[in-house]
């Protein structure tokens, strides 16, 4: 089995099709994949990445509230002395993503990106650290 994905949902967002779809395509390429489902807070999906031994954590976010959420999130992860891969997707315009990446996410794709480029990003960085 390949590495442990999360994918989470952060905030009121009730959109997962997305989200499914990224799922399934990681599943695809043999990675063990929990979706946690929608309407998550940054803490609960913090919890479930402590529980589950996640290795990367691909957060999803279709609402407008990626700035707010997303730091959020890789806060509370790593306030519970962890540090996956942190991926963000979702509607995110270009000019927003340098302030994901310098607020702790590692990657960021905006809208339209197809989801095999959230499995090269991920086996990129299996090739370069683990």
């Amino acid at each position: 089995m390949g590495k442990k994905v999360i994918v989470a949902k952060p905030g009121l967002d009730g959109h997962d099709r997305q989200a499914k779809v990224i799922a399934r395509v990681l599943k695809d390429n043999g990675y063990d994949v929990v979706y946690t489902g929608i309407r998550q807070t940054p803490s609960q999906i913090a919890q479930t990445v402590l529980q589950e031994s996640a290795d990367v954590v691909v957060l999803n976010n279709l609402s407008g509230a990626h700035l707010e959420l997303f730091p959020e999130t890789v806060r509370k992860i790593k306030e519970l002395g962890i540090s996956p891969l942190m991926i963000g997707t979702g509607v995110i315009p270009a000019e927003d993503q340098e302030q994901l990446l310098n607020n702790g996410l590692d990657v960021v794709f905006g809208p339209g990106t197809p989801p095999q480029k959230i499995v090269e990003a991920i086996k990129e960085w299996e090739n370069t650290t683990h």
